[in-house]
């Protein structure tokens, strides 16, 4: 399974490969999905199995609680034996019941570095899992979250790369438009996307592509 997801670089295709390896592995496992995290302590979903998966997942984030947020931030493994008897999210439980999920079980993907997010399984029905899925389904996110962080790594490199590529383009326009600097034409960069409101690497964009800036017709 290492193997597998080491070589997704992608960080979509990681996704994707983690959430079919916790279904084949993991004992119980009805459906999976991975819940990524993002700032102010809220994951967004990918890579759901099923239907019931992406709907549960997103009730999730609508209440801002459930297992996988409890998962992702707290605590290393969140086990719902029958969302019908749960009491610990008072908003997000019912509404998952009613949605027709019954069990549970999240894992937290993290690295010494950071937290990643969550490995989310589905069972069929009450009291899917047993103990065996909760050590298995460790190894998982073990082994997951290793290539998720190594995916999410490549892919900053790839924007950062891209990000300086633009950047140089857009000052060569300006240096060969004006006859400046390669330092003036930075520094025009930096005041347009200060008073556009914009991103630098989207004000470089706009001028590599249509040889524009923002607000010029």
């Amino acid at each position: 399974m290492a193997r597998t997801l080491q070589q997704e670089q992608d960080v979509e295709a990681t996704l994707a490969a983690m959430a079919h390896a916790a279904l084949e592995l993991i004992p119980g496992a009805a459906a999976t999905s991975i819940s990524v995290a993002r700032a102010h302590h809220t994951v967004t979903s990918h890579a759901a199995s099923s239907d019931l998966a992406a709907v549960v997942d997103r009730l999730q984030e609508a209440h801002g609680e459930g297992p996988c947020l409890d998962a992702a931030y707290a605590q290393t493994i969140v086990r719902v034996p029958d969302f019908t008897h749960e009491d610990r999210w008072p908003s997000f439980a019912p509404a998952a019941a009613e949605a027709g999920a019954r069990s549970m079980l999240c894992f937290q993907l993290y690295t010494d570095e950071s937290d990643l997010g969550a490995l989310n399984v589905y069972g069929a029905g009450a009291e899917a899992f047993t103990t065996a899925s909760e050590e298995i389904g460790s190894l998982v996110a073990a082994h997951a979250a290793v290539a998720l962080a190594e995916a999410q790594h490549i892919n900053r490199l790839h924007q950062a790369l891209t990000t300086r590529d633009l950047i140089g383009q857009a000052k060569g326009i300006l240096m060969e438009r004006f006859k400046i600097t390669d330092q003036q034409a930075f520094v025009v960069l930096t005041t347009v996307s200060s008073r556009s409101n914009l991103k630098l690497r989207e004000v470089a964009e706009q001028l590599a592509t249509t040889g524009t800036f923002p607000g010029e017709h």
